[in-house]
């Protein structure tokens, strides 16, 4: 009533608006400017007057949804003194939206709309832009070298994307090179050319299988490059209080895919009092804009340790443990890492019935603790501890919500009713509508598993009869744990949707109390991280990333309540939008599969997610490094350098028995260390991270002061070959100044003893056995041989502190047998060192 009054008010006011003259607003960065038919027509940069809107391709403010068909206005009107613009539709409609120009931001939301029963979503959008070099698809971002543009939701119905099927993206490649002169495209393909991921739909590394720097993967659909012209941006805000009926998949378009109907149940969320804040601003400033944007606009935004989760001054790497907990603090605290997610204390699913209560820690000696216990002691220290959750996944036998009695909030994919009357014992299951029970499973589901409820009780059928009746076929009663019962024609029949781990999901109102329950469980266990593995189950309620904004909204403010206000560090299996902007980190993937710290080369999967999640201002990872005992320090400085230089992160996987095995690990902590407090205090500057992430060096930091620092860059050389009595020399090339000798030879097959030859004449005679896999090392004066994790075994003697000279030189290797030995020879060369301090 209020609402209507006031609309009709407004529209009453139009009588002295400008007419069609165009619209002009502008932020301190920016200058927009609408024309008399609704669209933007002009972004220009004020500073420098770069204009950012496509010749020939002007932009909708907002659109309509009509029956899926995307209806643009054709009449805009402005009052100055309100604020109000008014959109004229060809079909009759008027929407009524205020703008406003904020200091950093435009902010428009929609206040009304008339004629409005066809119109299931509004869409702000598609933005045409003339950017094209990074594509944030995932928040709606695009960037390029000096310049970026791209809107936020400012409620939780106002969701990236436009209003297609499933409201979320379906995992793909698309052809783009944000770099055409020193990555161009081969002549078989085309920017924006489209291309399916790979693998069975199983195997989700495989999901990652375009090497190329071209080939770039999609993490959402709120940007999307326009060849054309440059790029798109898009975020829309549906009706929900309507079913809608379409068919989806994460995983569209190649064998193994799965795209299923989904029906969905009407939810209480409405588009009218939809808002975006729309900036445009230098690169630099972006993600300091969204923040200005999230504290002016009251949006979530969490602070840990008094930093925002994304200031990128309060990034870390994560650990995830393995075994006996007798080290764990102590590790952390020489690290210099506040994070860890206890990876060896296995999976834990939701469940009502398990808060994770009793001595569940283990110690040397059988010692066990609570986890209570146990994070008093890391909470003390500023630890923050956690476990790997499947998320919403609610398994048969391990969830009271499924066994022994079916909840009628688990999320259907369709509903239909009972035809007749059944029996505990009936196998003949009839029903009256058959429409989609005939499809295999649901999309999330491997090997097609059909399931329905009626009341509390789950039953399990292959298949249905084409001709009525409509009888289930292969029915099993009772199925995953719960009892047959009697049923009455017309009691309703839910086809449920299935998790792709053989279980279920909760639906909207039952994943709220789901929330609840994990942010009881980790307060009540003095809990401050959760890994959330199986994350897409917030989509599993068919409403998109609104059902990603549900779930963390309310986990983020339930654990608030219980805490006192803090802040849970968050980590899942994936990023969606709506998750962006409470998710710390996204340490997904591992080793090689993401990024090779010793032969420094990124995996598949790793320059996908890195690509994928860095142009969204999201954190990139290095995905799950588990560290090595055989790792030089070079090589855990390279995870560093590497992650600081992409501003990302990683999440290392440590145990006291591989720690306590590693020949260098007093060398290896006291690196990282120093790499940690480097970046907390902000000292690495665009410039310096860009060098950092330079594939030909490794790079080693040494601190000089409190906060000064010398980078020094490492070329690393490695040559694998065989010796035998007469020798094998090695050509190095050092364009560097002549600096301390720095060595590894790893032998491959075991040797009674060597000569080694160095560059500066001197010889290190090695009269011990070497077994296969252990070292001769040398640094400077200090020259060892070593086990295979390069633990010292035995010291070598050598008259002075061997050199290597700038230039051409050579290192032998005589083994003391006339057969043939293997081995790999690594030299680490040394560059001018760069002075950094804060």
């Amino acid at each position: 009533m209020h609402r209507l009054v006031y609309a009709l008010a407004i529209l009453g006011s139009f009588g002295m608006a400008s007419g069609a003259s165009p619209i002009r607003l502008q932020t301190r960065d920016c200058r927009i400017q609408l024309d008399g038919k609704g669209f933007i027509d002009s972004i220009v940069a004020r500073r420098s007057g770069s204009e950012y809107s496509p010749t020939g391709h002007s932009s909708p403010l907002l659109s309509l949804n009509i029956r899926d068909q995307l209806v643009s206005p054709t009449s805009a009107v402005y009052d100055a003194k309100t604020g109000i613009i008014q959109l004229g539709y060809p079909q009759g409609s008027v929407a009524i939206v205020r703008a406003v120009a904020k200091d950093r931001y435009f902010r428009f939301q929609l206040v009304s709309l008339t004629n409005r029963d066809a119109v299931d979503d509004v869409v702000w959008g598609p933005v045409h832009t003339a950017i094209s070099k990074l594509i944030g698809d995932l928040i709606g971002v695009v960037r390029n070298d000096d310049w970026a543009i791209g809107m936020v939701g400012l409620d939780d119905n106002t969701i990236a994307g436009p209003a297609i099927p499933g409201e979320c993206y379906g995992m793909r490649y698309y052809v783009h090179s944000p770099d055409p002169k020193n990555v161009p495209l081969p002549p078989q393909y085309k920017e924006g050319q489209w291309f399916n991921i790979g693998g069975d739909g199983v195997n989700d590394v495989a999901f990652y299988s375009h090497p190329e720097e071209y080939f770039q993967m999609t993490c959402g659909t709120a940007a999307v490059l326009e060849p054309e012209f440059g790029s798109s941006l898009t975020y829309h805000s549906r009706d929900r209080r309507k079913s809608y009926t379409f068919v989806y998949s994460l995983l569209p378009g190649f064998k193994g895919s799965r795209p299923r109907h989904q029906v969905t149940d009407p939810v209480n969320a409405d588009y009218i009092g939809s808002a975006i804040a729309l900036y445009s601003c230098p690169d630099k400033a972006g993600l300091s804009t969204i923040e200005n944007i999230e504290l002016a606009e009251g949006l979530p935004h969490p602070m840990i340790d008094g930093k925002w989760i994304h200031d990128l001054s309060g990034l870390k790497p994560s650990i995830s443990w393995y075994g006996r907990h007798d080290k764990l603090i102590e590790y952390a605290d020489a690290l210099g890492l506040k994070s860890v997610h206890d990876e060896g204390q296995g999976e834990y699913y939701a469940n009502p019935a398990d808060h994770w209560l009793g001595n569940r820690v283990g110690f040397s000696g059988g010692k066990e603790l609570t986890y209570r216990q146990f994070t008093d002691q890391t909470n003390a220290h500023g630890i923050k501890y956690g476990l790997h959750t499947l998320c919403l996944f609610l398994q048969p036998g391990r969830c009271t919500d499924v066994t022994p009695n079916a909840s009628a909030h688990l999320q259907p994919v369709l509903r239909t009713k009972l035809a007749d009357d059944v029996s505990p014992t009936d196998a003949a299951v009839t029903i009256t509508d058959p429409s989609y029970l005939m499809e295999d499973g649901t999309w999330p589901m491997r090997d097609g598993s059909n399931t329905v409820r009626i009341g509390t009780e789950l039953i399990h059928y292959d298949g249905i009869s084409e001709t009525a009746p409509y009888t289930l076929k292969g029915v099993k009663r009772g199925f995953d744990g719960t009892q047959a019962q009697a049923h009455h024609a017309n009691d309703e029949v839910a086809k449920l949707q299935m998790n792709c781990y053989d279980g279920f999901c909760p639906d909207l109102e039952l994943m709220l109390k789901y929330a609840d329950y994990y942010a009881a469980a980790m307060s009540e266990n003095g809990m401050r991280y959760v890994d959330f593995d199986g994350l897409e189950s917030t989509l599993y309620q068919n409403q998109g990333y609104f059902g990603v904004r549900r779930f963390f909204r309310r986990f983020f403010d339930t654990y608030a309540k219980l805490t006192g206000g803090l802040a849970p560090r968050v980590m899942g299996s994936c990023v969606f939008a709506g998750g962006w902007e409470y998710m710390s980190v996204c340490d997904v993937g591992g080793g090689n599969n993401s990024f090779d710290p010793i032969l420094n080369h990124w995996g598949i999967e790793g320059k996908d997610i890195r690509n994928g999640f860095g142009n969204s201002y999201f954190p990139v990872t290095l995905g799950g490094q588990n560290l090595h005992s055989d790792w030089s320090v070079y090589d855990a400085e390279n995870l560093q350098s590497k992650a600081i230089g992409w501003d990302g992160t990683f999440v290392l996987g440590l145990s006291e028995d591989a720690v306590e095995r590693c020949g260098e690990k007093q060398e290896i902590f006291k690196a990282i260390r120093t790499w940690e407090d480097a970046r907390e205090s902000g000292i690495f500057t665009r410039k310096i991270k860009a060098r950092l992430r330079d594939l030909d060096y490794k790079f080693h930091l040494e601190r000089t002061g409190r906060r000064s620092y010398s980078l020094v860059p490492i070329k690393e050389v490695r040559v694998a070959d065989k010796a035998g009595a007469v020798g094998k020399a090695i050509t190095l090339n050092n364009t560097f100044d002549a600096q301390p000798l720095q060595f590894s030879i790893q032998f491959a097959s075991p040797v009674d003893g060597c000569d080694i030859l160095l560059p500066d004449g001197l010889t290190i005679e090695c009269k011990e056995h070497v077994e296969a896999g252990q070292f001769v090392i040398g640094k400077g004066s200090d020259v060892y041989h070593a086990d295979k994790n390069r633990k010292k075994l035995n010291e070598l003697s050598i008259s002075h502190p061997a050199r290597l000279p700038r230039g051409k030189s050579t290192i032998e290797v005589r083994p003391l047998t006339n057969a043939d030995v293997g081995f790999e020879l690594t030299v680490w060369l040394a560059g001018k060192s760069v002075k950094i301090h804060g």
